[in-house]
């Protein structure tokens, strides 16, 4: 049965927690008023990606303010939300029982939270940003690849540089994955690569890619938007300018398996 995916992409600033969330609850709010199953935030949508000097102090635990308030707009809402990203302080999650890759330190977090307001699964960014970013030096990569089952399709989870690794991708596909959601913080000039990477990944793997972006401007970036959702033939079903907004798409997972029926490709793998 096909469902309705949502893209939030919603303006960020720079180091303002409070305005950033109180976006991010009217697009879930909205989304699910236009009959949205599901909604995807962007990465770091509470304080901006590029703001990292705001990093440590508004840092939260799975249980903090941020992810709790959002459980509570997907129950009232009866919608689903991938709250990509936020600034996960790894002591205080560990310390509250939940798995971690460290005992102390920050991630770049998302979590997948489903209708009735549970977390159904945490992914931290596996590969951190060198180029130019602090990301590297503040933060701890991600070591879990997990996947959720949500009406008909099984969700896995990226963020924004793991598009350059296709490798990462194919895991997910070998696990079962039909549907990949990519909270990004993709900035200008690099529109071509932003094109380009969420596509290939739908080619290569024979299923959707929905890939958010914020927008907003920062010290040294602008968020380009953009916001796309890809077919399992790579064609692009939805997407928006660089302004703030609201993707939606019908995607249905009979369109995967049967992508795959008539052009086995996967099938054809063989070992290097």
């Amino acid at each position: 049965m096909a469902l309705t995916l949502a893209l939030a992409q919603v303006r960020i600033e720079g180091g303002k927690l409070t305005a950033n969330r109180g976006r991010a609850r009217d697009a879930i709010e909205t989304a699910s008023s236009r009959g949205a199953d599901i909604v995807v935030l962007p990465e770091i949508f509470t304080v901006g990606y590029f703001a990292f000097e705001t990093y440590e102090r508004s840092a939260e635990s799975l249980d903090g303010e941020t992810i709790s308030a959002l459980q509570m707009v997907a129950e009232e809402n009866d919608i689903a939300v991938l709250a990509g990203s936020f600034v996960e302080d790894l002591k205080a999650s560990a310390e509250q029982g939940f798995d971690t890759p460290a005992e102390e330190g920050y991630a770049n977090t998302s979590v997948f939270i489903d209708r009735e307001g549970t977390q159904r699964a945490v992914y931290r960014k596996r590969h951190l940003f060198g180029y130019g970013s602090a990301e590297q030096e503040l933060l701890t990569p991600g070591e879990s690849l997990p996947s959720v089952e949500f009406e008909g399709f099984t969700v896995g989870m990226t963020t924004c540089y793991d598009l350059r690794f296709p490798e990462l991708y194919r895991e997910f596909v070998d696990r079962g994955v039909t549907l990949m959601l990519v909270p990004s913080a993709w900035p200008y000039p690099r529109v071509e690569h932003w094109r380009l990477l969420p596509r290939a990944r739908a080619v290569e793997n024979l299923c959707y890619v929905a890939a958010v972006n914020g927008v907003g401007t920062f010290e040294d970036a602008e968020l380009l938007g953009r916001s796309t959702v890809y077919d399992p033939w790579g064609t692009a079903v939805a997407g928006l300018g660089d302004g703030a907004g609201l993707v939606t798409a019908r995607i249905d997972p009979d369109a995967v398996e049967q992508r795959r029926d008539e052009f086995p490709a996967l099938d054809d793998r063989r070992e290097v």
